[in-house]
């Protein structure tokens, strides 16, 4: 079995300033997009589902789906629950074998977010998982909070995160203006904590010269989400376009989706590991 938690993956990567890939998928193609992808670079992958999926059977039905994709896979692959908002969501995911969650607070006071960042570390250690989660606030249809390095450090301390989300000026989704990252910022963080991977939300339409920049500067896991579901959303939108109203079997339809998606993963994967 290929399954691996975070924490066997993501210090490697910082340790070597490379970054780790981490795609939110929804479906079976898009897994499959994203394994596919993996398995031609030969890196690492960690596939992730957002919270919202966790509120429903979804996340729960694609668990085995995931799990088994996992098992046949030829590199290191981590299940992740990606921004979970309550420490029910983090129990369910652990449950229902994602080996590795988020728990985020950042909207939270700092004391709160500690405690309930805390619950949910223990809870991970107990499922032989990793968690991360956010200190700062990265933008997601609200404003953003860059993290302090102080806040940083004493987050880190008291929690024990494998992995801690940091914002330096990225923001979820697709950005109306280029974004400026505080890469500055993200190395001071580093350097309080060189033992803690860095995480970068809001991977998705981020200038590729910062992305280095923030890897080089500590991040060891960054989050692609928008642009990778808007390549399944296009593709899929030309195959139908192709059809003209005729039919065709829907793993054939989708054979074409899978590929391109996969070779958008890869690229962005590729770049990641500097190669």
């Amino acid at each position: 079995m290929a399954l691996v938690t975070m924490k066997e993956i993501l210090p490697a990567a910082r340790r070597e300033q490379r970054a780790v890939g981490a795609f939110n998928i929804a479906n079976y193609e898009t897994a499959r997009a994203v394994l596919q992808a993996a398995e031609a670079e030969k890196q690492p992958v960690i596939i992730q589902l957002y919270m919202r999926l966790f509120d429903s059977n979804k996340a729960y039905d694609l668990a085995g789906m995931l799990l088994r994709l996992a098992e046949r896979a030829n590199v290191p692959v981590a299940l992740h629950l990606d921004h979970g908002d309550t420490l029910k969501q983090v129990g369910d995911a652990l449950a229902w074998g994602y080996n590795s969650v988020m728990y985020d607070g950042s909207r939270l006071p700092f004391e709160q977010n500690v405690a309930n960042t805390c619950i949910a570390v223990e809870m991970a250690r107990k499922a032989n998982a990793s968690c991360e989660a956010e200190i700062g606030h990265v933008a997601q249809g609200d404003e953003t909070a860059l993290t302090q390095v102080e806040e940083a450090v004493s987050f880190a301390e008291a929690t024990k995160v494998d992995a801690l989300a940091v914002s330096i000026g990225t923001a979820h989704g697709y950005y109306k203006a280029e974004p400026k990252l505080d890469i500055d910022r993200c190395k001071a963080i580093a350097d309080a904590l060189p033992e803690t991977p860095l995480v970068l939300h809001g991977g998705s339409g981020t200038p590729l010269a910062d992305v280095r920049k923030s890897i080089e500067a500590g991040i060891a896991k960054i989050n692609i989400a928008t642009e990778f579901m808007d390549t399944y959303l296009k593709s899929s939108r030309r195959e139908l376009e192709k059809l003209d109203g005729k039919f065709l079997p829907i793993d054939k339809y989708y054979d074409p989706v899978v590929d391109e998606c996969a070779a958008h993963a890869a690229r962005l994967i590729r770049f990641f590991a500097g190669k």
